[in-house]
């Protein structure tokens, strides 16, 4: 016998946890979702075959702040200063890239000059290390 497989505890994480790997709202979850705990293959059941409420939520919203940030292509810090503190449906998303607020195109500018100078950060150091320095 496999004494590992008799021993082994079901790891657990709290609804904000899963709802974070999920990438989606914890608070537009379902209420047993937020009221229980979710166990590693519960998670990976949801990420395999999601029910319909998870489908919507990834479609339609509202988002928690990270993949509002990154669907408007600005930092979190960004949406921040642009007065963007709640979570925000894929409407209204849309609305704020056809509207271009200008502190929308400052960020999206700032956000485009952080990864370029990161990506030359990188080839700096690609460089370095392969001349040995």
């Amino acid at each position: 016998m496999d004494g590992m497989t008799q021993h082994q505890s079901t790891q657990t994480m709290k609804p904000a946890t899963a709802a974070k790997k999920l990438g989606v709202y914890l608070e537009a979850t379902p209420a047993d979702f937020r009221e229980g705990v979710v166990s590693r293959a519960e998670l990976n059941a949801l990420q395999t075959d999601p029910p319909q409420w998870l489908r919507d939520l990834r479609r339609d919203g509202p988002h928690p702040r990270p993949v509002v940030a990154a669907k408007l292509g600005v930092s979190i810090a960004g949406l921040a200063r642009g007065g963007v503190t709640e979570a925000l449906t894929t409407e209204q998303i849309e609305t704020l890239k056809e509207q271009r607020p200008e502190w929308l195109e400052r960020e999206r500018t700032t956000q485009a000059e952080v990864r370029k100078e990161a990506a030359r950060i990188k080839q700096r150091n690609a460089e370095r290390a392969a001349s040995g320095d």
